[in-house]
């Protein structure tokens, strides 16, 4: 066989396995579970980026950053981040909010780790980022030396370290209440009983939340509220050089990790109590009682077949040519399932 024909037969044969493993991976990521780990992964890393960005312009440069600067990267972080995944995966960014949909029987238990996976992978990637981008600086700021305390520090341009004046309890118990203040306005943005924001300005809205939080409360511990934020970076740290010094400076590191969680919970709690009891629920006329299925999550009537739509208002045609409109959809905002 000629050097012609082999090329030829090589090509043939490329023809015919691209096609098929091209579907292949289209199949795998029209998984629900595939692509609401990418959504997380992804939103997470571009939180990240912008967040730890602004935070090395405010260590390495002098005059080019500010701690308002940091929370405006934070905050319109996680608004990119919401127009990222927000229809996907609700774009928690957060394990600290994941767990609390999960704990309070809004998400299923078997997502928690794909959630949580995928903002930690993305929050990693984007501690390397960060850290090839500004590494030049990193080492002309620090003189070589990477330290995590000092006048010359640098560890935290990716995770949050308690400063002298906070001591470690005290740092919990803000880590706790300022996460509360979090998930308490977050069920208030996307409540659809209460006053939510107006459909389409939900993440606009979240950012600024962020860069409040960041503005008002945010001195004290550098209000971590999120273990997807800060652990994955400091272990990145880790890695890169910083040393073990990034976890045994005054044992710090476990309680970004730990009071998240308890505070989103509680406040998350607190809102179902005194504010989501107290709202008035309109009652729902239907007309087949299998309309609403799964905690009254809107579905397709099971004796239909599953016909594509192109709005939620178009009828579906049944017997005797009697119209019945398909009950909307609910919108998949971020946190839609808070």
């Amino acid at each position: 066989m000629t050097q012609a024909d082999r090329k030829k037969r090589s090509t043939r044969m490329s023809k015919m396995v691209t096609p098929s493993a091209v579907t292949r991976m289209q199949t795998v990521l029209q998984k629900e579970m595939v692509r609401e780990f990418l959504a997380e992964f992804l939103s997470t890393f571009v939180m990240m980026v912008f967040g730890l960005g602004s935070v090395a312009h405010m260590v390495l440069g002098d005059k080019m950053g500010s701690f308002l600067g940091v929370n405006l990267g934070f905050g319109f972080g996680v608004t990119m981040g919401v127009h990222m995944a927000g229809n996907i995966s609700g774009a928690h960014m957060n394990a600290a909010l994941t767990f609390t949909n999960c704990a309070l029987g809004r998400m299923s238990w078997k997502k928690f780790p794909v959630y949580v996976l995928g903002q930690f992978l993305g929050s990693f990637l984007a501690a390397a980022t960060i850290y090839c981008l500004f590494y030049t600086a990193i080492i002309d700021y620090s003189g070589g030396s990477l330290t995590v305390t000092g006048p010359t520090a640098t560890a935290n341009i990716f995770a949050t370290y308690l400063p002298d004046h906070m001591t470690l309890w005290r740092g919990f118990l803000d880590e706790v209440l300022v996460t509360g203040m979090l998930q308490l306005c977050l069920l208030a943005i996307t409540d659809k009983g209460n006053n939510p924001a107006l459909q389409g300005t939900q993440a606009l809205v979240i950012g600024i939340l962020v860069v409040i939080i960041g503005v008002s409360m945010g001195m004290n511990t550098g209000y971590a509220i999120n273990p997807s934020r800060d652990l994955p970076p400091r272990f990145f740290t880790f890695i890169a050089g910083w040393g073990t010094q990034v976890f045994s400076t005054k044992d710090w590191w476990w309680v970004p990790v730990v009071a998240p969680p308890l505070g989103a919970y509680l406040g998350a709690i607190i809102y179902l109590i005194f504010i989501g009891s107290s709202i008035q629920q309109k009652p729902q006329i239907l007309e087949t009682p299998s309309t609403y299925e799964d905690h009254g999550t809107p579905v397709l009537p099971k004796t239909m077949s599953h016909t594509p739509v192109t709005s939620s208002l178009t009828p579906v045609s049944v017997p005797n040519n009697r119209p019945s409109p398909v009950p909307p959809l609910s919108d998949s905002i971020c946190l839609e399932h808070l």
